[in-house]
């Protein structure tokens, strides 16, 4: 059974009433985003809140938004802001993407979303665990992330996504279509040379070819976390 609470240095998530808990994946895309410029972020499917919490916490000015679809996902979310130290700078609201789209909220500097990626696989008996995991029509759609991306970024802006390889290339033709375009992107793997696990790609404008690296969360044929994703979770993990 999965913690119910998940701590690092400086906040605490929460997660008993969030059906897809704190991961290393979500930790690694909060940590490698461009946010230290970004003078308003916004997390899409925050979960927990912990993307809008590293947000908060690496970038000491900006607001940040956090939607989520989930309402025990979303109070959970917003208790765990309120706990931590940035709770007046992270607003979380329930409710659905076109729900946000249409307040018609200010451009955005910076979008990161862990979306949901299986399309086609078999869905949880959790209702609350689909929702978190499969696009579906009156969920979150990988069409509608990249247009309403494409519509509330700032032209310099940039979105940045979390999916294993094949749905983000799924993603990255979607996202062309809205006319977003991978800049960087980031493989993560267990270890070196092991099959990738997720792809991070941050998109933006215009197209280009984008720059590529590597990252594996293991030293060779070991548990011991590589030099590189010690350097990357420093501020966060309490076991560095």
């Amino acid at each position: 059974m999965a913690n119910t609470y998940f701590r690092f240095k400086h906040f605490t998530i929460d997660q008993a009433e969030c059906a897809m808990k704190v991961c290393t994946d979500a930790c690694v895309l909060g940590a490698t985003a461009a946010l230290t410029t970004a003078t308003r972020i916004l997390d899409i499917g925050t979960g927990t809140g912990l993307l809008a919490l590293m947000a908060a916490q690496r970038n000491p000015t900006a607001t940040i938004d956090a939607v989520e679809i989930e309402s025990s996902a979303a109070a959970q979310a917003a208790a765990n802001v309120a706990h931590s130290p940035w709770s007046g700078r992270v607003r979380v609201q329930a409710g659905s993407l076109a729900t946000l789209a249409a307040t018609a909220p200010p451009a955005y500097d910076h979008i990161l979303c862990n979306p949901p990626f299986f399309r086609e696989s078999l869905r949880s008996p959790s209702a609350a665990r689909t929702t978190a995991r499969h696009t579906a029509p009156d969920t979150l759609s990988f069409a509608e992330l990249a247009r309403f991306a494409a519509h509330f970024l700032t032209p310099a802006g940039q979105l940045s996504v979390l999916l294993p390889p094949p749905e983000m290339q799924h993603f990255e033709r979607e996202a062309a279509h809205a006319g977003l375009f991978p800049q960087q992107r980031l493989v993560l793997s267990h270890r070196p040379g092991s099959k990738p696990l997720r792809h991070i790609t941050h998109f933006g404008r215009p197209a280009r070819a984008a720059d590529q690296q590597l990252l594996a969360i293991h030293e060779p044929d070991s548990e011991v976390y590589s030099a590189e994703f010690r350097a990357l979770l420093r501020d966060f993990y309490l076991a560095f």
